[in-house]
């Protein structure tokens, strides 16, 4: 406390004033009560906010979530996104100067978590993105 400032009075009166030289800065009231120990899992007070996610939708924004945690994956998801329909896998490496096994685990980290879906043609992989998994996802961050 700067030495300007001074306390009045005690805290047994409940009423403390702080002055300032000669004039009132400040007067506050306590209010004392005795300390009360709770009991084992007994609340101090009731919660404000409820989660608004059910623990099923929770993990699936947490997958996705965990998904997209890498920024090649987060590319990956903007490319597809930004394509009107399925992307060869073969037009996908050029993009990334990443290897081939890499870019294929990104991929299925991907279609696990259900962000993107693959159909097969030939020796051929074609991808494409499952819109209502990032729609989820922006609902819950909007």
């Amino acid at each position: 406390m700067p030495a300007a400032l001074r306390r009045v009075g005690a805290i047994r009166g409940r009423t403390v004033s702080i002055e300032c030289g000669s004039v009132p800065f400040m007067s506050v009231d306590i209010m004392l009560a005795p300390k009360r120990k709770r009991a084992a899992g007994e609340r101090c007070c009731e919660p404000v906010v409820l989660p608004e996610v059910d623990p099923a939708g929770a993990a699936r924004i947490a997958a996705v979530a965990k998904a997209l945690s890498d920024p090649i994956r987060v590319q990956l998801v903007d490319v597809l996104r930004g394509h009107a329909g399925e992307v060869c896998v073969c037009e996908l490496e050029p993009l990334f100067d990443i290897s081939q096994p890499t870019l294929s685990h990104h991929l299925r980290k991907l279609r696990e978590a259900g962000i993107v879906g693959v159909e097969r043609r030939g020796l051929w992989a074609y991808y494409y993105v499952h819109p209502e998994a990032i729609e989820e996802l922006s609902t819950w961050l909007s």
